[in-house]
């Protein structure tokens, strides 16, 4: 879709280049190299987006942010530090000043700072899939297409924060991602609950070593462990040679409970599960998408004694709505009767589950270790005969797949 830019620097090389590189995309672009110029052109007539430098004479890119959100009438334009001042100092005054991101200023490769731009406009929300199977990771041939490792998935926001949402196995592969790209990271660990399959691969999680990152670490604390002693716990030079106290990385805990919070850029909500032990699910709403990670649950069915209308009322309500639901679906509904009362669910009390809350896509999760890619299919195949008729899409967690979300979505 083409956007209106305008691009703030005083140096010319800088603005002919980016220019050059945002026409080539199909968008409208108006240069300026005088930061007032700016203030009163943009005032006037808003573009979609402004990109500024931070070192300029007359007036800095962070005090011209500041400017601009200080007029109501500005309050959508989406505004982005771009500069070859990389410092975490300079960053976190451009984001405090009210920019919506801060990229470096790169010449080598101005078309990665176009797709950044264009991210932050849109404020797509990036979802990757790193871990997807329950209880145990498993290996082989068998299991290449849905994935072996244990649950971890990434919901990245356009600003770069990262939620990553329980530590199994896939969590590793994860920390590589994010650290390829090479720059400082911000970011919100929740954990649904802390059984080893969701939390015993958090010290595999690299970027915590890192001096400059900064991580909160969120989740149910559990009768008699605060979440901070949840995690050190695993890791006490016993059971784990690495302790909490060698992580480089600024590390805060917050222990949740249900209800609402502002966690990095988002409204995030809680609501304790049907499962064994303390165990939350997650809904996530920014820009006006909806996102729920609900894993692990047990749905009974409704002629069984402990079937409780109350609780899937209150499920229904907090999954409602949601662009994408990505929830425990662990077991064919043969083999349900099997496992009644191991915190899990059966495919097809899921689908009517979120076909009666209007979730627009559902993501089966949380694939047992003995089901097979060939398995999995066939769940796929009952969770959309179910489906049939209804404008839930069905679709099962796929290894390292990425999806994105945005406001058009």
């Amino acid at each position: 879709m083409k956007k209106r830019i305008a691009l703030v620097d005083d140096d010319p090389s800088v603005l002919e280049l980016l220019q050059v590189v945002f026409e080539m995309e199909g968008h409208e672009v108006t240069t300026y190299s005088s930061s007032t110029a700016a203030l009163e052109a943009v005032t006037q007539d808003p573009p979609d987006c402004l990109l500024t430098d931070i070192m300029m004479p007359e007036m800095d890119g962070t005090e011209l942010t500041r400017r601009l959100r200080r007029n109501p009438s500005l309050s959508g334009l989406c505004i982005v530090v771009v500069s070859g001042k990389v410092y975490a100092a300079d960053k976190q005054r451009a984001l405090d000043a009210g920019a919506n991101g801060f990229i470096p200023k790169t010449r080598s490769n101005p078309q990665a700072i176009v797709a950044e731009v264009m991210a932050l406009i849109s404020e797509t929300l990036t979802i990757g899939f790193w871990g997807t199977r329950g209880t145990m990771p498993m290996s082989g041939p068998q299991t290449l297409r849905y994935g072996g490792n244990t649950a971890c998935i990434s919901l990245t926001f356009p600003d770069g924060h990262v939620f990553v949402f329980d530590a199994g196995t896939g969590i590793h592969a994860l920390a590589g991602e994010l650290m390829a790209q090479g720059k400082k990271l911000t970011g919100t660990v929740l954990l649904s609950h802390p059984h080893w399959d969701h939390i015993n691969f958090l010290p595999f999680f690299t970027p915590l070593f890192v001096p400059g990152n900064q991580f909160e670490i969120v989740g149910a604390a559990q009768d008699g462990y605060s979440l901070e002693q949840l995690v050190a716990n695993q890791m006490d030079g016993v059971h784990f040679p690495i302790t909490p106290r060698e992580w480089g990385a600024r590390v805060s805990y917050r222990s949740l409970s249900e209800g609402t919070f502002e966690i990095g850029p988002a409204k995030v909500s809680t609501m304790l599960l049907c499962h064994p032990g303390n165990c939350l699910g997650y809904r996530v709403e920014f820009g006006g998408r909806r996102f729920a990670y609900v894993t692990d649950n047990e749905l009974y069915p409704e002629d069984h004694d402990l079937f409780s209308p109350i609780y899937v009322k209150r499920l229904g309500e907090f999954v409602g709505d949601c662009d994408i639901l990505i929830t425990d679906t662990s077991y064919t509904d043969e083999e349900y009767p099997k496992r009644m009362n191991w915190g899990h669910s059966a495919v097809s009390r899921v689908v009517d589950l979120a076909r009666e809350a209007g979730v627009k896509k559902l993501y089966l999760y949380h694939h047992v270790p003995e089901h097979t890619d060939e398995d999995i299919d066939r769940m796929l195949e009952q969770a959309n005969r179910r489906a049939a008729g209804s404008s839930l899409v069905c679709k099962a967690a796929l290894a390292l797949e990425t999806i994105r979300l945005n406001a058009e979505s």
